[in-house]
């Protein structure tokens, strides 16, 4: 099942697949190694974290989990279509927004 994942201000910037996340593009940009709400990018580096069910931010200062190992790359999804707008939400104290075109840059790497 898809989750779609926004920016505080209602912007669609991934979706979540099964433990994967990609950018809007449907580009691969990470995954969720110890299935909660903490992504890593392809490297294994944090790259943020889910909120609300729905928005998707940069926590930051997160804790080292230990090393999250490589799931192998999961090919490609399909286009999941466009969700909409999401609406304003305000971010959680400590977290930063991502700049969808961020992400998007990282699925092209």
């Amino acid at each position: 099942m898809v989750q779609f994942l926004y920016n505080s201000s209602g912007k669609w910037i991934a979706f979540k697949l099964d433990n994967y996340i990609y950018s809007s593009k449907a580009k691969w940009i990470g995954w969720f190694p110890w299935n909660d709400e903490h992504a890593v990018d392809k490297k294994g580096k944090y790259l943020g974290s889910i909120f609300d069910d729905d928005r998707f931010y940069k926590l930051n200062s997160f804790q080292y989990k230990g090393y999250p190992g490589y799931p192998g790359y999961p090919g490609y999804p399909g286009y999941p279509g466009y969700p909409g707008y999401g609406g304003y939400k305000s971010r959680p104290n400590g977290t930063t927004d991502f700049d969808p075109e961020y992400l998007i840059q990282l699925g092209e790497q």
